[in-house]
Order: structure tokens, then C-alpha cells, then sequence
């Protein structure tokens, strides 16, 4: 008798995974209205460790296409995306700019980004001490992102 239930729980599931298949997840990348000004090594550790989540530039894993594990990944992106997406940064004026910087600042620094669960399968995405300290420095200063209106056009940090 306790194999038959075996048998059919164990059928049940291969089942419910198989349907769960059908199921559409939405996996995409639209197009980068403009790429957040930053120096090239903030850039390079963005790249590495935030636009997974934070860009329309993610790279699908292999996992992101099975059930149930796309809709989790489906979701930490859009979620992120939503919370900050360096691709349309230039939709962002500066008050935005400057909060999204200083919550890059204070989220890096305390470790809270990137999160827990997604460095064990992106290894490299596990910030060491001087990208941390390269990130915060960055989210601090603002420096080539937040801009600053003068004579009607957004004049650059860099333009001083």
C-alpha cells in the first residue's frame, strides 16, 4: 500500500512539474535608453555584480527557463528593475538620481546587496572588500551621474 502511494505522489509530482512548464514567464531585455554614467571601475564591478537584476542587460541562466525556479528569477529581476535599473537612468531627474545613489551606498555598504541567495550561483558577483568600498564611494559622491542644470542644459561633474 505505501508503494502505491509512493508511486502516485511521485507521478503527481513529475506531472505538476511538467505543467508547470506551460506556464509563461516573462524574460526580457528591452533596449537601454542610456547606460549610468560611471567611472569605467565602477562600471566594470556594476556589470559583475548588479545588472543581473538592476539592467536590461540580464543574463538568463539555464535555471530561468525551468519551472518553478524562472518564476523566482522572473521576479528578483522585475523586482529589481523596479527598485533601481541603471538602463534608463537618463528617465531618472536628479532628486531621484541622488536618493537611488545614496541607497547604492548604504546597501553595498551594509552587505545587504548583492543578496544572499544570488552569489552562490554568480560567484562572481561577491563584492570584496575594496569593490564595496569603490561602490559606496561612488553612491556617496555622485559624481558623473547626478548632473546639475545650469543655463538650461544638465551640466555633468565633469564639465567643471
Amino acid at each position: 500500500m505505501k508503494r502505491k502511494i509512493f508511486l502516485f505522489v511521485a507521478i503527481a509530482l513529475v506531472a505538476g512539474l511538467g505543467l508547470a512548464q506551460l506556464v509563461p514567464v516573462k524574460r526580457t531585455n528591452p533596449p537601454v535608453s542610456q547606460d549610468v554614467p560611471a567611472p569605467e571601475e565602477v562600471k566594470t564591478i556594476l556589470r559583475q555584480a548588479c545588472y543581473d537584476c538592476h539592467s536590461h542587460e540580464t543574463v538568463w541562466p539555464w535555471y530561468s527557463h525551468v519551472a518553478p525556479a524562472s518564476w523566482l528569477v522572473a521576479d528578483d529581476v522585475e523586482e529589481g528593475r523596479e527598485h533601481l535599473n541603471f538602463s534608463v537612468w537618463d528617465t531618472y531627474d536628479q532628486k531621484r538620481r541622488a536618493k537611488k545613489l545614496k541607497e547604492v551606498a548604504e546597501e553595498v555598504g551594509e552587505g545587504e546587496m548583492p543578496l544572499w541567495f544570488y552569489v552562490p550561483f554568480h560567484p562572481d558577483a561577491k563584492l570584496d572588500t575594496q569593490e564595496k568600498q569603490v561602490l559606496v564611494a561612488w553612491g556617496k559622491s555622485g559624481k558623473r551621474t547626478s548632473g546639475r542644470r545650469e543655463g538650461g542644459r544638465e551640466k555633468k561633474d565633469d564639465d567643471d
